[in-house]
């Protein structure tokens, strides 16, 4: 069973970031990376390194960069090794929520508001993969800072980074959805090839989780009630993005930076 973890004290630092988007986020790092096999055999696919840095270290200097001052992760698969890392760091508050068994994207995130409700909090709040790299491009504007400042809670109930699927690198070809030109996003009944994917982070609103009564489901079912709303909406990426989801990946993308 993990430890307990007792909630931190709030934050007294007002919240910096736009559109009232919170400063505690989520990483979800608790699969097994099975497509990664044998690295992940001995190492965590969050741990595996991109330009000589772990990915999961990306994912968490790009929420820093944005604003945000406390991180939750989920582990799972070799959790004693990511959390060991994640104990390396002092530029952020980071809890742990290592789960007895795996909920996968959607369970996990409720299962960690379940534990801090209070952490969390009623605002928006950024959910990010460990296991997705990108970079932004030159003189641009960081990613995370263009999707909160993209974020409008009247219109939306989840906000994707997304980025063209001609672009993507070790994306498949067929896409993930298409998107209008004001942003918003569907893929039932869209015909492949569809012109974007989704490249790891995203921007939700908490009431999606009321009244989910499963503790295991994917974040997928969340897109495609939001799509159904036509409150599912996509921010375009301005630089680079690399797909890790095999070792063939992974050395392509140590290539390519």
């Amino acid at each position: 069973m993990p430890p307990p973890f007792p909630s931190p004290p709030p934050l007294s630092v007002p919240l910096s970031l736009p559109a009232g988007v919170s400063d505690t986020a989520m990483i979800l790092a608790a699969g097994l990376g099975e497509r990664m096999r044998p690295l992940t055999l001995t190492t965590p696919k969050p741990l595996l390194a991109v330009g000589g840095k772990p990915m999961l270290d990306h994912a968490l200097e790009a929420l820093k960069a944005a604003g945000v001052r406390r991180v939750v992760v989920n582990t799972f698969h070799l959790a004693e090794q990511i959390e060991s890392h994640l104990a390396r760091r002092s530029d952020l508050e980071v809890l742990i929520v290592r789960e007895a068994s795996l909920l996968d994207s959607g369970g996990g995130v409720l299962n960690a508001r379940q534990r801090w409700p209070d952490v969390f909090g009623p605002s928006p709040f950024f959910v990010l993969n460990a296991d997705l790299t990108w970079e932004d491009g030159p003189g641009e504007v960081p990613a995370l800072t263009r999707l909160a400042r993209f974020w409008k809670p009247r219109r939306m109930d989840i906000a994707l980074l997304v980025m063209e699927t001609a672009k993507a690198r070790g994306f498949p070809e067929r896409g993930d959805f298409m998107r209008t030109p004001d942003g918003r996003l569907g893929r039932h009944n869209a015909p492949v090839p569809r012109s974007h994917v989704f490249i790891s982070a995203r921007i939700v609103s908490p009431t999606l989780f009321e009244g989910i009564t499963e503790r295991v489901f994917s974040m997928n079912r969340l897109f495609d009630e939001a799509e159904a709303r036509g409150r599912l909406f996509g921010l375009e990426h301005r630089g680079t993005c690399f797909h890790v989801g095999t070792p063939h990946d992974l050395e392509a993308a140590n290539r390519t930076r």
